[in-house]
């Protein structure tokens, strides 16, 4: 892209407005029961996002744009659940204009954002497709609020058996593969499946559009 002031993840972090959005999201999804989605979630996806392109070979500033779709990727949950990819999008617009990002990075952001959510989204370019493997990737029991487990639902299962989660990304095999640790007193991993299935259908796309491919391998099996 071509050279100017570039906005950085750091300024989209410094913006008060990002910080009052996420903040406000998590507090909304916590009152209707789900899991973590604030500080920790964004963090996490925005450096997961980085470093797939980076160690799949995308330049520099790709790599900087994925990590900003991965730290705003859930403001729109501060509108509401149904639809916040896309309202998340939108809230975004204009907070990126205001920080300097020229309109052609706007709309690569905008994009990201918008296709995060397995139902309605793709992987439409680089950096949507980094988000989408950061994102889907991130199951693990401190996500869990519910401090009750006789209460759990089956989200919260699994993510509360998914004792440890990451995501390998070898850039010379041009393989992403998701590696999941987990007790199986807490959940099976057919259980797993049962809400994650369109999940990891969507990792695969996502890595197939950056010329990889997506593996799953739970407890040391190789499943995908």
């Amino acid at each position: 892209m071509p050279g100017h002031d570039r906005v950085t993840v750091e300024a989209v972090k410094a913006d008060p407005r990002v910080a009052g959005f996420i903040a406000g999201a998590d507090r909304h999804l916590a009152a209707i029961g789900f899991t973590e989605h604030g500080e920790r979630h964004c963090t996490l996806v925005s450096r997961i996002s980085y470093n797939v392109l980076r160690r799949l070979g995308f330049d520099e500033r790709s790599a900087e744009l994925a990590a900003i779709a991965g730290y705003t990727h859930d403001v729109g949950n501060v509108v509401a659940r149904e639809g916040h990819a896309q309202t998340g999008a939108a809230l975004m617009a204009p907070i990126l204009h205001d920080l300097g990002m020229p309109p052609d990075e706007v709309a690569v952001v905008m994009g990201a954002i918008g296709n995060h959510e397995e139902r309605h989204g793709h992987p439409v370019n680089p950096v949507s497709a980094a988000l989408i493997l950061a994102d889907k990737s991130d199951v693990h029991r401190t996500r869990v609020r519910n401090p009750d487990t006789a209460t759990f639902d089956i989200h919260d299962r699994v993510n509360y058996a998914a004792v440890r989660s990451f995501l390998n990304v070898d850039g010379a095999a041009r393989t992403v593969t998701l590696e999941l640790t987990i007790e199986p007193d807490v959940t099976s991993v057919m259980e797993y499946f049962e809400i994650f299935l369109d999940r990891m259908v969507m990792c695969r796309r996502a890595a197939e559009s950056l010329d990889a491919r997506f593996h799953l391998v739970i407890n040391g099996a190789t499943l995908l």
